[in-house]
């Protein structure tokens, strides 16, 4: 660790990626360069590559070189968004527009973990403090945050503290995600021209729509190729997510918060911390982009060590109708096909008995359960499962106990209370009689029942919102982070589940407080092969639940055949949603064979690599999952509509080390999946032995495959056969 008075000259290194800051001729910190390791550059080379990369001054400008700062600044003539917004009321005349000077930096650059860096400049004259919190992890990840205090008297109403990074000009391609319910990450790419492209969620929660990742790229980039830069803005509430490419040259990625108009207000002394934006570059396409991200997730997440289990959740099994013979029937059926985990959904608590009633009551239905869950509970360890159970405490039914005992606390912006959504309000997690009330009700709840497992629902937007008179989703978003914090103290074992109308809260922030995201409310395996490939650019498959679902999809309508719902499911969090009570004899077998194969597969999905093989035909969808030490892998082969030739086009497996020879097996655990093509190597139980530069470089032929089908391929070195 080494403190500076003055901005220091900073060269972070890990995992082939150099992050350079070094000081303008002012002082200004400027990130010189973000992207391929510049090797180990002494002070020397690191003063000459700054100069090498001072700009000249054009005509009709400024009449000293410009550089961006490490926050661009419009009074240091930055023409693009500004970082800093906001304005003073009361206390003494200050400058409008914060120009922080006078950086220092605080770096620890280990041997060993994560590299960090904090430049803190000032605005005596405006009365702001701007610290850039900057770090490089193990994995190569940037991890960035802009925070900001209030020196001077007076209130500072921020407007905004963002956060933002260089990328090369030769990224002239944008990649960022968007969605609806049921159709979440939906891509869609565009040339980078020059104007900014911006991704707002104003939704209260990180929204169906939410862009996940903004990724700029050399053209043509895809998941094996292509230089990429990506960044991800880690909030739960609103927040923004943006690339600007100026006319002067800048081209940039950024995001922060949302805030609006007197949200946050700083009195003297009081700060406020942006979330965090995280950064991550590629030279070989968006895989190891994901990766650097996933390292990111595993590492700094509290998620178990063990593999996940396989669930059974009973939404779209039972829905509302909650009788004990009911469930305890298909928690046997569940436990028969090697289900560890029973989930009980929405309906089990006070005047549940539709979605209309009872939600802020989290205390069991006497009605229905006269002996509380105890029974059912009980049956379900009984047969070796582990127990869940459903909530969604922020919000709030105006038909239910707690809103007619205390109807000041359904969050609302006037009289009128917002307009219903699921015949559901908010709960105002600020009023702190509702917060305490929330926060009893669920830790009694998991001591009462020793509950392993909560799947955490939020199932509206958050509109016309304020508390106090102020506009409520910063407040809200940091009550909801406090709720999880606090019952995760009292519980360190519970896992929870991030689930918001599905996929309607998916962000790194989250996921630093939950076990997994459910990803959508669709099941639908076609639907699925698409949003969890995207999913996946953020969230490692560990932490993306999956589940097989009954013939015919619920939110679609389409009905595929087991063997492709299953292997849609394989790679991730492992389950059913699914009555199982009515499986004949030949069905049931078929899904203990997935259930089995996923638990082959299970040890690869916690800690493995995931690849998405680049493959000619878009008919034909790929994912991959490698191992650590690159033994084994499996990979899932799916259509998504018919191919365009007759014989699909050979596949390339990447991920596999080039000098080692691979056992090659097609694993697909659904008997009759190749009756009508019987072609050598995947007719053969026994496979081939081909070195891992042919797998990748030649590849191997598929077999003739019909729309929404799938087949399961495995690899391992044939020295550990």
């Amino acid at each position: 660790m080494r403190d500076d008075s003055s901005t220091a000259t900073v060269h972070l290194r890990r995992a082939g990626v150099s992050l350079f800051v070094a000081p303008d001729d002012d002082g200004v910190p400027v990130v010189v360069h973000w992207g391929a390791d510049l090797g180990d550059l002494d002070d020397a080379a690191l003063r000459d590559l700054v100069a090498a990369r001072r700009p000249g001054i054009p005509h009709s400008a400024f009449n000293t070189a410009r550089r961006t700062g490490l926050v661009p600044d419009p009074t240091r003539g930055f023409s693009g968004t500004p970082v800093l917004e906001g304005h003073r009321v009361g206390g003494p005349a200050a400058a409008a527009t914060p120009r922080p000077t006078d950086w220092s930096a605080r770096v620890e650059d280990p041997v060993h973990g994560d590299a960090t860096a904090r430049f803190t400049g000032t605005d005596d004259e405006a009365g702001w403090v701007v610290a850039v919190d900057l770090g490089l992890s193990e994995a190569g990840l940037v991890r960035m945050r802009t925070s900001v205090t209030n020196t001077l008297d007076g209130t500072l109403h921020l407007a905004a503290a963002r956060t933002a990074l260089p990328v090369g000009p030769a990224a002239t391609e944008l990649l960022d995600l968007t969605g609806r319910w049921c159709k979440e990450r939906s891509p869609q790419r565009h040339p980078w021209v020059q104007g900014t492209h911006r991704r707002d969620a104003r939704h209260g929660r990180t929204g169906h729509d939410a862009t996940l990742l903004m990724v700029a790229g050399t053209p043509g980039f895809d998941f094996s190729r292509g230089e990429v830069w990506s960044v991800h803005t880690a909030w739960s509430g609103n927040h923004t997510t943006y690339a600007e490419r100026t006319p002067e040259g800048d081209c940039l990625l950024g995001g922060g918060e949302l805030l609006a108009p007197g949200e946050v207000s700083l009195a003297p002394g009081e700060t406020y911390r942006g979330p965090w934006m995280l950064g991550s570059w590629s030279d070989a396409g968006l895989d190891p982009m994901s990766h650097r991200l996933h390292a990111h997730l595993r590492a700094h997440a509290p998620h178990p060590a063990h593999e996940a289990p396989v669930v059974a959740n009973t939404w779209e099994a039972v829905y509302f109708d909650h009788s004990l013979d009911r469930l305890t029937a298909l928690a046997d059926v569940a436990a028969s096909v090697g289900i560890d985990r029973f989930v009980l959904d929405d309906g089990w608590f006070r005047g549940r008995r539709r979605d209309t009633a009872g939600l802020g009551d989290w205390t069991v239905d006497t009605d229905v359960w006269p002996e509380g869950l105890h029974p059912l509970v009980d049956h379900v360890r009984g047969l070796g499962m582990q127990f869940g159970l459903w909530v969604e405490p922020e919000m709030v039914n105006v038909d239910s106990d707690t809103a007619r005992a205390h109807p000041e606390r359904v969050l609302r912006g006037r009289h009128d209370l917002p307009l219903e959504w699921r015949t559901q309000q908010v709960l105002d997690l600020q009023d702190e009689g509702a917060y305490a009330q929330v926060r009893d009700s669920l830790v009694a709840l998991v001591d009462e029942y020793a509950i392993d497992y909560l799947k955490w629902d939020h199932n509206r937007d958050l509109t016309d919102a304020t508390h106090g008179g102020v506009p409520a989703v910063h407040g809200q978003t940091l009550a909801a982070y406090g709720l999880l914090d606090e019952l995760r103290a009292a519980h360190p074992e519970l896992e929870i589940e991030s689930c918001a109308s599905g996929g309607g809260r998916v962000d790194a922030e989250v996921l630093t407080r939950t076990d997994r995201i459910w990803p959508s409310d669709t099941i639908d395996p076609l639907e699925r092969q698409h949003l969890q490939r995207w999913t996946s650019l953020l969230v490692p498959p560990e932490l993306i639940g999956s589940h097989v679902g009954g013939p015919v999809a619920h939110t679609t309508g389409r009905t595929h055949r087991l063997g492709y719902r299953a292997a849609t499911a394989l790679l991730y969090s492992f389950g059913t949603e699914w009555d199982l009570t009515g499986l004949d004899a030949g069905t049931r077998d078929e899904l203990r064979r997935w259930i089995a194969l996923h638990k082959r597969v299970r040890p690869l999905v916690s800690g493995g690599t995931l690849v998405h093989p680049d493959h000619p035909d878009p008919a034909v969808l790929v994912t991959g999952l490698v191992a650590a030490d690159r033994s084994e892998a499996w990979y899932v082969v799916s259509t998504v509509a018919a191919t365009a030739t007759q014989h699909p086009a050979p596949l390339r497996l990447t991920g596999l080390d080039p000098d080692r020879s691979y056992r090659l097996t097609d694993e697909t655990a659904t008997a009759d999946q190749h009756a009508a093509d019987l072609s050598p190597w995947w007719a053969a139980g026994a496979g081939l032995v081909v070195g891992g530069r042919a797998l990748a470089g030649a590849g191997v032929s598929l077999p003739a495959m019909s729309p929404e089908t799938a087949l399961v391929l495995h690899v391992r070195d044939e020295s550990r056969a």
